[in-house]
């Protein structure tokens, strides 16, 4: 029985949220992308019923992945696929990469990570606050990045 939208259309469905409600021509900040991704991060899709099959990863740092170093925050949902036989096979994260050019403000945050899953009993709305309460925030979430980049990967 299906109980959401399917895993295959959730890099899509990020997109649209990350579009939505925006003005034509009007540029990304990190706040409204962190609000498009919670707003992605509330919608059920049809997860295997398994620990952990449905985690979202807010995660940051200075990295050099395929150019010059960029700070990047990347907002992930995570999936958890199961064989035929109901036995974990893969994950599958659909990725809200946000790039910044680096300077001192950023550079000065280091890393960081931390992880959601909702079969954990705690509250998306208290984790979410946890981190715009985090000094790191007040860094972030004005900030307008550089680029955007969404996509799905098989981990």
């Amino acid at each position: 029985m299906t109980t959401g939208a399917a895993i295959d259309g959730a890099e899509e469905l990020l997109a649209g949220e990350l579009h939505s409600g925006r003005r034509a021509g009007a540029r990304l900040d990190t706040e409204g992308a962190w609000r498009a991704f919670l707003r992605f991060a509330r919608r059920p899709f049809d997860v295997p019923d398994a620990p952990d099959a449905d985690g979202l990863l807010f995660q940051y740092g200075t990295h050099a992945f395929d150019g010059p170093p960029m700070f990047t925050l990347d907002l992930t949902r995570q999936f958890g696929i199961c064989d035929d036989d109901g036995d974990h096979d893969h994950f599958v994260q659909v990725h809200c990469e946000l790039r910044y050019a680096p300077g001192p403000a950023l550079d000065a945050l280091g890393s960081f990570g931390s992880w959601f899953f909702h079969d954990s009993g705690d509250h998306l709305d208290a984790w979410a606050r946890a981190l715009t309460e985090r000094p790191a925030w007040a860094v972030l979430g004005g900030l307008e990045p550089a680029g955007v980049r969404v996509y799905a990967e098989r981990v």
